[in-house]
């Protein structure tokens, strides 16, 4: 089979002017690799990417045990039904089980997949008393699709989109009382990240999680944690919820799950596993063979480079250098830290920030239009952390200067 001669970054945008579906702002450069935290574009300029992979590359990109692992898979299985039992899936439900409560998985391809799994599943289990309500929270996200969208609280999200799916009810975050006053006869469960991504970091007010746990206890609802962005490590923990003490009935996940590779999975116990009876839902390509290895290779590396501890000590270095930022940079309201999940919300616009770093060769995020969020990899080293943190304290100095 012949081989193309690569593209510039001005070729490859013109075929995908052509050829691709407008529904991402993209920036203009086309990128060609990636090791560890940096990525090369087509002309072979060198970025430092203190948001890998939109916090799927946990490990950094192309993080040898996953690569090893997955072309070990290619020349043995790549995908069978799931009419048939392969080992390997088997084998990566019970290496998530073992590291959270103790359940059972469900696998899917993305983080909106498992939310809608999630989602299905609380409704069937609610569906003998005719139960089908859930409380989401203002300013969380939980996915794309339909289902998944309505449940995620924030308008613009629904804009040209109705009517939308009948059964969600919103509730301001970190608000217990409004909470329980949403409760009623036909709610089924309570859907909320451990830490808001998408809405600007935000880290649940002390007490708000237990407290949702007793609300769940109390009113037999289904305490779901969506850790699509928190799980596999993030936190410097396995799982977010592990940092405060509330295990939940149902928790979603994928992002980081595998490395880089494609996958998702809904946990839940065995008890409420069964109302998501056979026929009632599925995935084609949920659990397949390479994601399945790249996911028992995600945890295996994670345990055996002893990169939670690493996690956390990233933590306290950008939490020292961002307090020290804001210290010195009025543009910084707020520092929100856990493990390698950062956020610094500004009194600004952030858009302008995540310009001017990608001009320096350093690759960040803006959400919520003005936190700067970072989601670096668990095996950047203190070295890249610092080069980063320069970039961008010397591009938000500047911006301080002409406000």
């Amino acid at each position: 089979m012949p081989t193309n001669p690569p593209l510039s970054s001005a070729e490859t945008i013109k075929l995908f002017d052509r050829y691709v579906v407008p529904n991402y702002n993209r920036f203009p450069v086309s990128l060609a690799r990636g090791e560890g935290s940096y990525v090369w574009d087509s002309e072979g300029n060198r970025y430092l990417d203190l948001f890998c992979g939109w916090g799927c590359n946990l490990l950094g990109h192309c993080p040898a045990p996953v690569v090893e692992a997955v072309r070990a898979q290619l020349g043995t299985l790549l995908h069978v039904p799931n009419t048939w039992f392969t080992e390997v899936q088997g084998r990566w439900a019970e290496a998530l089980s073992a590291r959270s409560f103790g359940g059972q998985a469900f696998f899917c391809n993305s983080g909106t997949e498992a939310n809608e799994a999630a989602i299905k599943l609380a409704r069937l289990h609610g569906s003998a008393k005719k139960r089908y309500k859930i409380i989401t929270f203002e300013g969380g996200f939980h996915g794309r699709t339909l289902g998944s969208t309505t449940a995620t609280a924030q308008p613009k999200y629904h804009e040209g989109l109705g009517p939308l799916m009948a059964g969600f009810v919103y509730a301001p975050f970190g608000d217990l009382e409004a909470v329980a006053k949403l409760i009623d006869g036909e709610t089924i469960a309570i859907l909320i990240e451990p830490i808001q991504g998408e809405g600007g970091v935000r880290i649940p007010p002390a007490g708000f999680l237990e407290g949702l746990r007793k609300l769940a206890d109390d009113h037999d609802l289904l305490l779901i944690f969506d850790e699509v962005q928190t799980g596999c490590g993030r936190t410097g923990e396995w799982f977010g919820y592990q940092t405060v003490g509330v295990t939940p009935d149902v928790m979603t996940l994928s992002k980081a799950i595998c490395g880089g590779i494609a996958g998702g999975a809904m946990l839940t116990t065995p008890e409420i596993a069964k109302s998501l009876r056979p026929g009632m839902h599925a995935c084609t390509f949920g659990g397949n063979a390479v994601a399945a290895v790249a996911g028992i290779a995600t945890l295996d590396m994670i345990e055996r480079e002893n990169l939670l501890q690493r996690a956390k000590k990233l933590g306290d270095l950008f939490r020292a250098r961002l307090d020290t930022l804001k210290q010195e940079c009025d543009l910084i309201r707020d520092v929100r830290v856990r493990g390698v999940m950062i956020g610094a919300e500004l009194s600004i616009d952030g858009a302008p920030a995540v310009r001017a770093c990608l001009e320096q060769k350093l690759l960040i995020n803006c959400t919520h239009g003005t936190v700067i969020r970072l989601l670096p990899a668990m095996t950047l080293t203190d070295e890249q952390a610092h080069e980063g943190l320069d970039i961008l304290g010397a591009v938000l100095k500047k911006m301080a200067q002409s406000v």
